[in-house]
């Protein structure tokens, strides 16, 4: 009975321990499960402040002053961000608006598309303006060097070029890996999708001048009236642009139009109010055959004269900016601009983003976060992302360049406020937001090129609503959105990986295609053909791996039968720390040689008031030199740790 009633005792016990033990095990497992979590969620911006209803008076007044000065220096430092893009412009201007017009007056290689697709892409590059590269197509279509056809390539060029200045507002935030993933990738989806639109339309253009023959249609039926574009943004940013450095726009077009008297001028402007007359005046000519009319010519002796209009321009007001009366040449004045603009471009941005962090937490990230990133509810849900086009095409028509619009959201994205999928609408909004501006540019136009330059801009316009139809409206189709994903996950990884995509992508690769447009098309087919298979390939076995492996033999359902720097950046991230480490060390080593030669230089200094002061000591001098020696060798010591 004792044994029976003990047994008893132990399975109540057991049994109670059971009862309970399982809530506890439960909810472990259930915590200690891993959440996955998409990488590309907007983060949570949370407020470690002090709540609203806990501050005093006082409290809610120095938070509200506080914030209203953080708003005046954000706006400040946007000021001065935008200023010194347009500073920016003007130093890539000074530096090689010259080369840009002897590379655009080479009229048999602009004949070439590829060739005119390439030079649009690198002038953009160099004068860090769309606008500035096709108002000079617009000046060469309108003085005859150049047809509508030809310059058609040379517009979606300068489309691509212009995307580059945002992917490098993105390599700012370099910093931390999670913000970097998303800037770059939020600043690629703009390049990506100017790069697939001229994959598919450059061809169409070709094969059926698609382009051409539907803003031909629309300038001939419309009676289009001349009018002027609107100075909205730069009558607030020109008062201190023009201060520091002025631009004689009209020097570029010259070189481009092969106006002699252009080569020989320089860009800076010196006269801002000159006055022209143009009076009939008694000329001298070499024969009759130069007179302007029969009726007016009359011969001398051996001397012809003749009856001409002669223009004269007087110079009356000079320029006030900063580099007016600096003798140097316009490459010095540029590199000077240059370095200067991108120091305070990189530093405004730094601190816009630091603002923009302090500024947007708890309930006014909320807010801002429902406001640009929540949809409509269902049905309507898809007119949210063509309100966004037309608000990216608003704001970019406001400060007249999509470059400073789509730099000013890349910080947004970064810190999470704006999410990719909604920058994208928004970008696809500032491409068409520049071609409006163009549009207006042009209908200022004299009544004789209003036609060719009118139908210029609506070739650039017509190009970036045919983009939008190819990559926006069905879901699938947004592959720009997708390819900057991948390419900001391997950016976040491999943050060196941002340097060799923005080389390869707007230098080598336009490059290396012009070199073999130039060579000629069976050069060009030859080599390009096999790659682009080769490419393709690769691609379709990608997307097989990914969802249908079973379709592929065993070896291509993965790339491991390759040597790894054939599948993997991980050698080259190895190789990339190793050079970072060398030269880091090579710095170090640097240093640590000079700190040890001024080591030497005060032993030597400390020697030789010793042996003056302790000069019949000879102990003290033998406690000096062991001293001494103890010195170099932990020198010795720290030359070898490194």
């Amino acid at each position: 009975m004792c044994v029976c009633s003990r047994t008893k005792m132990v399975f109540f016990l057991m049994f109670i321990e059971i009862k309970a033990s399982p809530a506890h095990s439960t909810a472990a497992l259930i915590v200690d499960e891993p959440e996955e979590t998409d990488p590309w969620d907007l983060p949570e911006l949370k407020d470690a402040g002090v709540p609203w209803s806990a501050l005093d008076t006082k409290g809610k007044v120095l938070r509200v002053l506080i914030s209203v000065g953080k708003l005046i220096l954000l706006l400040g430092f946007l000021y001065m961000f935008v200023c010194s893009l347009d500073i920016l412009s003007s130093a890539f201007q000074l530096v090689g608006g010259k080369t840009a017009g002897d590379i655009f007056q080479d009229n048999e290689i602009l004949s070439n598309p590829l060739a005119g697709l390439v030079i649009g892409v690198l002038v953009t590059l160099l004068v860090q303006s769309s606008s500035t590269s096709s108002s000079i197509v617009v000046s060469m279509v309108s003085s005859g060097l150049l047809t509508v056809q030809v310059a058609v390539p040379i517009i979606m060029g300068t489309n691509i070029g212009t995307s580059v200045t945002n992917t490098l507002v993105a390599m700012t935030q370099a910093g931390e890996r999670n913000t970097f993933r998303r800037a770059f990738a939020g600043a690629t989806v703009h390049d990506f999708f100017n790069w697939l639109s001229v994959l598919v339309l450059l061809p169409l253009e070709v094969a059926s001048g698609y382009l051409f023959v539907v803003t031909k249609l629309i300038t001939d039926s419309f009676e289009i009236q001349s009018g002027e574009a609107p100075d909205l943004l730069n009558v607030i940013t020109d008062p201190l642009t023009e201060s520091i450095i002025e631009l004689d726009e009209s020097v570029i077009s010259g070189i481009a139009t092969d106006d002699p008297e252009a080569k020989n001028k320089s860009l800076i402007k010196r006269w801002c109010q000159t006055f022209t007359n143009t009076t009939l005046m008694n000329v001298t000519v070499p024969g009759p055959e130069n007179c302007t009319s029969p009726s007016l010519c009359w011969v001398d002796g051996n001397y012809t004269f003749t009856l001409k209009n002669v223009s004269q321009t007087y110079n009356i007001k000079k320029c006030t900016h900063l580099f007016v009366d600096v003798n140097l040449s316009d490459m010095a004045v540029g590199l000077i601009l240059l370095a200067l603009s991108l120091f305070v471009l990189c530093s405004c941005l730094i601190l816009i983003v630091k603002l923009l962090n302090s500024m947007l937490k708890g309930q006014v990230a909320v807010a801002i976060k429902k406001v640009l990133n929540t949809n409509f509810p269902f049905p309507f849900g898809w007119v949210t992302g063509y309100i966004a086009i037309l608000v990216g095409a608003g704001m970019t028509f406001i400060v007249q360049s999509s470059s400073v619009f789509t730099s000013a959201i890349t910080p947004l994205v970064g810190i999470g406020v704006i999410s990719i999928e909604r920058a994208y609408p928004l970008c696809l909004g500032s491409n068409i937001g520049t071609t409006t501006t163009a549009i207006l540019a042009a209908m200022a136009s004299p009544g004789e090129t209003l036609a060719d330059a009118l139908q210029i801009a609506l070739v650039h316009f017509l190009f970036n609503i045919s983009g939008i139809i190819l990559w926006y409206p069905i879901p699938f189709t947004r592959v720009p959105i997708r390819l900057a994903k991948g390419l900001g996950s391997i950016t976040g990884k491999y943050r060196w990986f941002a340097v060799v995509y923005i080389i390869c992508c707007f230098f080598v690769l336009p490059l290396l295609i012009f070199g073999l447009s130039l060579a000629g098309w069976k050069v060009l087919v030859g080599v390009g053909a096999p790659l682009l298979i080769m490419l393709i390939i690769i691609i379709v076995i990608n997307i097989l791996q990914k969802r249908k492996p079973g379709w592929l033999p065993e070896v291509l359902r993965s790339w491991d039968f390759l040597p790894l720097w054939a599948h993997s950046l991980a050698p080259c991230d190895k190789a990339v720390g190793v050079l970072i480490a060398k030269c880091c060390c090579c710095c170090k080593c640097c240093q640590a040689a000079s700190d040890d030669q001024e080591d030497r230089a005060e032993q030597l200094e400390n020697n030789k008031t010793t042996h003056t002061a302790v000069y019949d000591n000879h102990a003290m001098s033998v406690e000096n030199e062991a001293e001494d020696g103890m010195k170099i060798e932990l020198n010795i010591l720290k030359m070898t740790t490194l």
